[in-house]
């Protein structure tokens, strides 16, 4: 991210969203101003607040993708929340804060699997030790010698208790551990040992099964009313909290070779890195880079003035101010300040304007921008343009079963115009237009796919006006099925 531009930045983001030029430019503009206050001094860096940014434009538009798209250019803790969710909390949306709390548990996630990433090479290695010492041949000898020799100990310390005395000294027989032979045996064993490594590393033992001890982790999580508000805690929380109390338990189970090697090798990542460190450095992700994409804020847009849900709104929305303008958050992590934490509100706006907002939350938001509405010429790019181009995704899924699907040029135009009018005449969703449509035209040949005896199938500007021209013609039956 710090060797991306802004026109790089929009680059980037043409490759997965088609248009919405000005929403593209201002947030590189706003990524790339956080690497710019990191190059500040220290005595001015935390005085530059982050400009957050208020889209505005009908659903289906890409608000939300671009959002998602710069966390991933950043590496960046991104969450999405519905500013409509905590009118259902209360009247005053009280569990503003969890936003903060989800922001922490993703920056803790993300950090967590970088840091095992790096340490996965020696995690593999242990695991493999680990496997090796379930399946080599056992040394009977060695394993004797050692009870014998846990027998004379006892006997010695113990004796006098029960025999009044020590055992007498008797010549020792000669031990097979003492055999000159020993050392060849310990040479032969070290190459089985290397041997099983070396299966076990290459999978010619996966399917072999090994019993292995599984640390009952993933336990179901509660909620709990805390001063902060409603919050999930999971039971290894309240194992850490509580300590000896509630031991983790450990489960015997039966796997073969590969999935042991998998999860050994998870549980052996998890006890190489440093947790305190890895807390550490995502709570600063979240603080310094973090993103909260607030959706759905024309929702809440509105004064007091009435009875009933709306009453809540203003309510909510003053809830939300403190978090935006800058405040400290309690996480199970430890505490997360939000000052430098970049906000991306968006909604349609359809019905309220965003001047409905509450002044203090306006100015929260200075870098309002308006997304366009997706046109014919737009819903053909979004076909074939994009890397996750739907055109493309449904190419590949049906090519797995060996189906060679081809689109013409006019089956795309004629898809793309089918989409603008279903817009037009019902509820203007977008591009999510894009996706009904498709699954109608090709939720024949999706079915059939298993069984088709037909390799190659073309669809052409005829096979798309036979499936759907009669659905888009009666507008009932559209507004049902598109």
């Amino acid at each position: 991210m710090n060797d991306l531009t802004p026109s790089e930045i929009v680059a980037e983001l043409d490759k997965y969203i088609v248009g919405q030029s000005k929403a593209k430019r201002s947030v590189a503009i706003a990524l790339r101003n956080r690497y710019r206050r990191r190059m500040l001094g220290d005595d001015l860096r935390d005085e530059v607040i982050p400009k957050n940014i208020l889209m505005i434009g009908p659903t289906g538009v890409g608000k939300t993708e671009i959002a998602r798209r710069l966390a991933n250019l950043a590496r960046a803790p991104f969450i999405k929340i519905e500013a409509t969710k905590f009118t259902e909390v209360g009247y005053v949306g009280r569990d503003v804060d969890s936003m903060v709390r989800d922001l922490a548990q993703v920056a803790v996630r993300m950090v967590e699997s970088e840091k095992i990433s790096e340490v996965t090479e020696e995690a593999e290695e242990r695991a493999v030790e680990r496997i090796v010492d379930m399946i080599q041949p056992a040394r009977r000898r060695r394993r004797k010698s050692e009870q014998r020799d846990s027998a004379e100990v006892i006997r010695q310390t113990f004796g006098s208790l029960f025999g009044g005395g020590p055992a007498p000294q008797q010549p020792e027989p000669q031990d097979e551990e003492e055999n000159p032979d020993d050392a060849r045996e310990r040479e032969r064993e070290a190459r089985i040992r290397v041997k099983l490594k070396q299966q076990v590393r290459s999978g010619v033992k996966d399917a072999e099964k090994v019993e292995i001890e599984v640390e009952q982790s993933g336990m179901q999580s509660i909620s709990i009313f805390s001063p902060q508000g409603m919050e999930e805690i999971g039971m290894g929380d309240l194992q850490n909290a509580f300590g000896s109390m509630m031991n983790r338990g450990k489960k015997q189970r039966s796997v073969t070779i590969a999935e042991a090697r998998q999860i050994l090798t998870q549980e052996e990542a998890r006890g190489l890195i440093d947790h305190d460190a890895v807390i550490r450095e995502a709570i600063d992700r979240a603080e310094q880079s973090g993103i909260i994409f607030v959706d759905e804020l024309d929702k809440i847009a509105g004064r007091e003035g009435g009875h009933g849900p709306d009453v809540s709104r203003e309510g909510v929305q003053r809830d939300i101010l403190p978090i935006i303008e800058g405040s400290t958050v309690a996480t199970k992590y430890g505490p997360v300040r939000t000052n430098h934490v970049l906000f991306i509100a968006a909604g349609a706006f359809h019905v309220s304007k965003p001047s409905d907002l509450i002044p203090e939350l306006q100015g929260r938001l200075p870098i309002r921008v308006e997304l366009e509405n997706l046109t014919e010429a737009d819903f053909k790019r979004i076909l074939t343009e994009p890397k996750n181009a739907l055109i493309r995704q449904y190419t590949a899924l049906l090519a797995t079963e060996g189906v060679c699907l081809e689109f013409s040029e006019d089956s795309i135009a004629e898809i793309s115009s089918i989409a603008a009018r279903v817009n037009q005449q019902s509820e203007n969703i977008g591009a999510r237009r894009l996706h009904t449509v498709l699954e109608r035209l090709l939720e024949d040949i999706s079915f059939e796919a298993p069984d088709q005896c037909q390799n190659d199938i073309r669809i052409d500007g005829a096979y798309v006006r036979a499936k759907l021209e009669s659905i888009v013609t009666n507008e009932d039956l559209s507004r049902y099925i598109l």
